[in-house]
């Protein structure tokens, strides 16, 4: 028999290894359908890393792709350490998007050092108003944000489906539903000549090395994690639970709102109903996997990041689907989960009698 049992003083080491045995845990399993499929595993992998790591133009391609991680993983670090459990950050990240169109395709004329700094305010604003209408209905009717941030997911994608197949609809598209481009004045530039990799990505080392040093040394930041700890006792210290909720939302959407708009001016250059692949809900997993920490979400976003490029990049040499870097994705967020309930808990190994063995 075996019992659960909390741990009276969780380990610091155990803590700190848990993430990189989580990735160890995930590639590991993620083997198995390798090995069923008859490839060579050492050189599945070795592709992957070369892939993502192997080259400049590679290094470029997954920094490119961990921009918009970054900045999502980041607003799901804030939420859940408020124990604000986010689940919208698909849908504030087009609500930033959309707001960033609706800004940057000439309404308003202006040179860049204005207009690019005006679209990331917009998109950050749209992408907070996304979230603090369900932190209120938490903190107000007690509705639970889970729900009510997955489904506005659905609701603000077909609202983007049907701008783009109405008013902002690109006439020049030859029917394509997307977006008039953004003007020049409203773009991110590049980092280096002829390489994908955006001012995008300094926008989300920015926020992250902000984020950092809220959650560490303002009172903000200690508001934010007493009210995650423990409600009843933030509340007992005189600390607005509610008012703290609806900053962490506010901070929360605008950071996902963020990574759309990086993405539109950075990228992309015009909106698309498929301009994300899911880095919403890919940042649920850099959040996790980093343990809520700002600086670990960079390093886990680049791990996600290099995930997909290098498995792409795999797929094309041995024709092993591609899918298979959601398949790693997946088990590392199953990983860290894990991993996390061992933290807080041990098994307690138990005779046939009840007796410890």
């Amino acid at each position: 028999m075996i019992r659960l049992e909390p741990r009276t003083t969780p380990s610091r080491t155990l803590a700190l290894l848990a993430p990189f045995a989580a990735v160890a845990c995930a590639l590991a399993l993620a083997a198995i359908p390798l090995l069923a499929a008859g490839q060579n595993l050492f050189e599945a992998y070795g592709l992957m890393v070369k892939g993502a790591f192997g080259s400049a133009f590679a290094f470029s391609e997954t920094l490119t792709r961990a921009t918009p991680l970054i900045l999502t993983g980041l607003a799901a670090a804030v939420a859940f350490r408020a124990k604000l459990w986010n689940i919208g950050g698909e849908g504030q990240f087009y609500l930033g998007a959309l707001a960033a169109v609706i800004v940057g395709t000439g309404a308003v004329p202006g040179p860049a050092w204005v207009l690019v700094p005006l679209v990331l305010l917009a998109g950050a604003s749209a992408g907070a108003i996304g979230l603090i209408g369900p932190a209120y209905l938490k903190t107000r009717f007690k509705t639970d944000e889970v729900v009510t941030t997955l489904l506005l997911n659905f609701i603000i994608l077909l609202i983007v489906q049907m701008a783009l197949q109405g008013w902002l609809k690109d006439p020049m598209s030859l029917g394509w539903p997307q977006s008039e481009p953004i003007v020049d004045e409203a773009t991110l530039p590049a980092l280096f000549e002829k390489y994908r990799v955006h001012a995008g990505l300094l926008v989300s080392l920015a926020a992250a090395a902000v984020i950092t040093i809220v959650m560490r040394h303002t009172v903000l930041g200690f508001e934010l994690r007493a009210v995650g700890e423990n409600p009843d006792a933030a509340r007992h210290a005189g600390i607005s639970v509610n008012g703290t909720m609806l900053k962490a939302a506010a901070i929360s959407g605008a950071l996902a709102g963020l990574a759309g708009t990086s993405e539109v001016i950075g990228l992309k250059g015009y909106l698309t109903s498929d301009i994300s692949p899911g880095f919403g809900y890919a940042g649920i997993v850099v959040a996790m996997l980093a343990r809520l920490s700002p600086v670990g979400v960079v390093v886990s976003s680049i791990f996600i990041a290099g995930v997909f490029v290098g498995a792409d990049s795999m797929s094309r040499a041995i024709g092993v689907s591609s899918y298979l870097a959601d398949l790693v994705v997946a088990l590392a967020l199953l990983s860290v989960l894990v991993a996390g309930f061992s933290i807080r808990y041990r098994v307690r190994w138990l005779g046939l009698r009840g007796g410890e063995a």
